[in-house]
C-alpha cells in the first residue's frame, strides 16, 4: 500500500518513514503511527506522521 493516501494510514499500523534530513539517502525508519500530522488526503511525497518514538517523517511503506 502506497504511503501518499491519507486513507490508508490509521494510527496503531505499523510503517516505514523518510526523516527530513535522510531524504537524500532514503534512509528509512520503522515505527508504529501515533499521529498523523498532514491535513491533506493526498500527498505526492508520502503523508507525514509522529511515530511512537517521537521522530516525525513522510510514510514510505506501510508494513
Amino acid at each position: 500500500m502506497s504511503g501518499k493516501s491519507k486513507s490508508n494510514i490509521k494510527i496503531g499500523i505499523e510503517v516505514e518513514v523518510v526523516e527530513k534530513q535522510n531524504q537524500r539517502s532514503n534512509k528509512l525508519t520503522k515505527g508504529v503511527v501515533k499521529r498523523i500530522l498532514t491535513n491533506s488526503s493526498n500527498h505526492p511525497h508520502g503523508i507525514k506522521v509522529m511515530l511512537d518514538s517521537g521522530i516525525v517523517g513522510r510514510v514510505k511503506n506501510i508494513i
